[in-house]
């Protein structure tokens, strides 16, 4: 009997010890295999996500020949093709693209809380991230222009910022009915540093700021600074140039400013506050609008300027360089590439390209309103 007992023990004992075993084994399995499911899962998602977007950016060209392009063309795709050929077969290397125009319009869709607000976006660049990153692949360098002070739809959304007319404190206008904002404001000021740190993190190289300035024409007689009277203009936008600059300069981006042509020659601010060496002071390039078309008659005794761009030009320049001796290299002269006061030619083009380089310039970007440049005046690759 207790030989019987004892067996009967053993023997439930080795079952016990066998389901133990075989529940044992059974998780073992069970846990390995969920791992591998589990991991299989994890490896899908891990391959389904994307890799975020990070924009890309490239260094400035040196010399940097550049030409002009509008919102409109850069979103139009048969004429910006037109363009990215010329820039494929010439000595052109870079390409300037309108951000925010003389309207106010921003040419894309915006993201910033500050930029919404205003809704001035169109959209008519849809893909902006996509047409820059194939400039880059090109080692085209891309420039971004933002008209800053001339904003009709800013100065709508915030007419308390805006230039007034001094008889009745009505929002000023232009000669072509356009409204400006008043430099002194110094709130607008993030405005254009919102929409500036917005369009380089979409990959614009630089950002270039035209229309920095107070107004030059219309009734200059009924206007009113409501933030800047009183006060000297050229250092009212001497603020706003350090304040550009020390906002800007730590993304990484290259920073640019557009000046009549004539502050190369004129000593003064020209009544609009524009003096070369305060913007030398503040931006990586600046840009001197050397127009011949833009000089008036008489000007080094020329009955018409736009006539003689080499003699405008070579002239314009070598006083540049005089002020700017010290950071010759900033010095980045827009020409001309338009009729006005003359039929431009390409030898006329040239003329304005060789009057750079006579000057000791190397860079230069060519301007016409219309996009259609002289492509006999270029250089082939």
């Amino acid at each position: 009997m207790n030989r019987l007992r004892t067996a009967r023990r053993t023997g439930l004992a080795i079952a016990v010890l066998f389901c133990g075993a075989l529940v044992f084994g059974i998780w073992i399995f069970l846990s390995k295999r969920g791992n591998v499911v589990y991991d299989i899962a994890a490896a899908t998602a891990a391959t389904a996500l994307p890799a975020p977007w990070r924009a890309t950016h490239i260094a400035t060209p040196q010399p940097l020949k550049a030409l002009y392009m509008t919102s409109y063309v850069a979103g139009h795709s048969a004429r910006r093709e037109a363009l990215i050929s010329l820039l494929d077969t010439s000595e052109l290397n870079a390409a300037v693209i309108d951000i925010k125009d003389y309207s106010g319009t921003i040419a894309f869709s915006v993201e910033n809380p500050i930029l919404t607000a205003v809704d001035a976006s169109e959209n008519r660049i849809p893909d902006i991230r996509e047409f820059i990153e194939r400039l880059h692949e090109k080692g085209v360098y891309v420039i971004g222009r933002i008209s800053v002070f001339q904003d009709p739809k800013l100065a709508a959304y915030r007419p308390d910022w805006a230039v007034l007319r001094a008889s009745d404190s009505v929002v000023w206008r232009d000669r072509k009915g356009l409204a400006w904002i008043d430099v002194g404001a110094r709130e607008a000021w993030d405005y254009t540093v919102a929409l500036a740190k917005e369009s380089y993190a979409l990959g614009f190289d630089e950002l270039n700021f035209d229309y920095v300035r107070f107004p030059s024409d219309g009734d200059m007689n009924d206007i009113a600074y409501p933030w800047s009277s009183g006060r000297v203009k050229s250092e009212v936008l001497g603020e706003f140039f350090s304040f550009l600059a020390q906002e800007l300069k730590p993304t990484g981006a290259v920073i640019s400013a557009d000046l009549f042509g004539m502050t190369t020659t004129n000593k003064d601010d020209l009544n609009i506050g524009q003096v070369l060496e305060v913007a030398l002071k503040h931006f990586d390039y600046v840009a001197p609008m050397v127009y011949p078309s833009h000089y008036p008659t008489g000007f080094l005794g020329i009955q018409n300027p736009a006539a003689e761009p080499y003699r405008v030009i070579r002239y314009s320049l070598d006083r540049a360089w005089d002020r700017a001796s010290t950071t010759p290299e900033k010095i980045r002269p827009w020409l001309q590439d338009f009729d006005l006061g003359a039929d431009y030619t390409a030898d006329m083009v040239r003329a304005q390209i060789q009057a750079t380089y006579d000057a000791g310039f190397t860079s230069w970007m060519l301007w016409n309103p219309s996009n259609r440049y002289t492509q006999d005046a270029l250089l082939t690759e």
